[in-house]
């Protein structure tokens, strides 16, 4: 395609600029895929129209487009590397918050001072700074790639943080207690035998709702007592765990049983109908996965109906991990078991659920430190039993008591 000394063309997978004018050559990378194309095509015209004007087309600065045609590029590009629920995100925060906004401007015209101006027009919408973050971050990965691509020279939008509100690390989480967990958990057993054995398997394992309805017998290991998390069921779709590995969950005694059960009368079940029993763990009469939406609806009726706070699902989880922590189990242990990618993050979520902890730990110094003769405490005295101790006197040194007792006394770097 030839505009007047500008054409565009398709090489090694992306879309190139080439411009010949006045006995000069210059070539721009602009994208890849049919938005790269399209990109390609609006640049090429730019160009046409500044040349057109008499204006210079091989000045220092990267050819211009618009954020608004840049961001079709960088859905594509990632589409392929994110997870559909990532992607679905990204494009959601840039369609509502970010285009509107700045979808007119030129890469090239996108300043520290806009985005900082972006980030407080959304505070002042009464967005979370959680959320103002999320969407500085997608503008500023979006950013990156148009510098990898030679759009721009440097990314305005890195290091939020520094003009955005302090964000605590801490969120806050909403736990059952153990005496209402048995409570649900007792009626769910009577009410709904048919989803007790997820709720259990929530409360016991804290794995996520998603990961739940994915779970099938092949991942469950009954002689080991423990299930491997490999899958995850969200928005319709069978994807990856969130940390994007599997892991190794340990089953309590009550909940194998409760398996192991749940397992035989599927399978009896199905051989009186003549059919093959589902694959899935956790699924309805027609053997397929529960839908997310039914399983929260029915775990609120469960709550009321036992007479326990309205929580959310997600909270079953907490409940697993703060009830581990409270029984004194190991912070790591807490972090493999509920698939963390850092023993930071569940130290931030779960950390304040351990009262009086650290109120142990100094108490056990008391009874770890051996007494010294001589240093004990026997109770107050009269000035009459004060007596000046005896010094006996050797070869070297004293008898004291109190000889070598400090080693910094003959070497302070000690």
């Amino acid at each position: 395609m030839r505009t007047m000394g500008v054409k565009i063309r398709e090489w090694k997978g992306a879309w190139w600029i080439f411009i010949n004018h006045q006995g000069s050559r210059k070539a721009r990378r602009v994208g890849t895929g049919k938005a790269g194309e399209k990109a390609a095509k609006q640049v090429a015209q730019q160009i046409q129209a500044r040349l057109a004007l008499g204006q210079t087309a091989f000045d220092r600065s990267p050819a211009s487009i618009t954020l608004k045609a840049y961001a079709d590029t960088f859905l594509e590009r990632i589409e392929q590397t994110r997870k559909h629920t990532t992607h679905a995100d990204y494009r959601k925060i840039l369609d509502h918050d970010v285009l509107p906004t700045l979808g007119q401007l030129d890469l090239q015209h996108i300043t520290r001072d806009k985005v900082k101006a972006l980030a407080v027009s959304c505070l002042q919408r009464g967005l979370a700074p959680k959320t103002v973050q999320n969407i500085v971050r997608t503008l500023s990965n979006l950013l990156s790639h148009a510098v990898e691509d030679n759009l721009i020279a440097a990314n305005p939008a890195l290091n939020p943080g520094k003009f955005l509100p302090k964000i605590s690390k801490r969120r806050s989480i909403d736990p059952l207690t153990r005496e209402e967990l048995a409570l649900f958990l007792a009626h769910a057993k009577q009410a709904a035998p048919n989803v007790y054995p997820l709720f259990l398997c929530a409360a016991r394992t804290g794995i996520r709702q998603g990961e739940l309805l994915a779970l099938q017998w092949d991942d469950v290991n009954f002689a080991g007592r423990f299930v491997e998390v490999r899958r995850n069921f969200t928005h319709g779709r069978l994807t990856t765990p969130k940390s994007g590995e599997s892991r190794r969950v340990d089953l309590s005694r009550e909940l194998t049983a409760t398996l192991e059960t749940l397992q035989l009368d599927r399978q009896l079940a199905a051989a009186a109908d003549g059919k093959p029993s589902p694959p899935w763990v956790f699924c309805d009469a027609n053997g397929r996965p529960f839908h997310q939406n039914w399983i929260r609806l029915r775990f609120f009726s469960l709550l009321k109906g036992a007479g326990v706070r309205r929580v959310r699902f997600h909270d079953l989880r907490h409940t697993f991990a703060s009830l581990l922590l409270q029984n004194g189990e190991s912070p790591v242990y807490v972090k493999d078991q509920m698939g963390h990618s850092s023993i930071q993050i569940t130290v931030d979520l779960y950390g304040q659920l351990i009262p009086g902890g650290n109120k142990q730990a100094v108490d056990r110094l008391d009874s770890a430190t051996p007494a010294q003769p001589g240093l004990a405490f026997r109770g107050p005295v009269s000035s009459d039993q004060l007596a000046v101790q005896e010094v006996t006197r050797r070869r070297s040194g004293v008898d004291d008591g109190f000889r070598t007792r400090d080693l910094r006394i003959h070497n302070p770097a000690l």
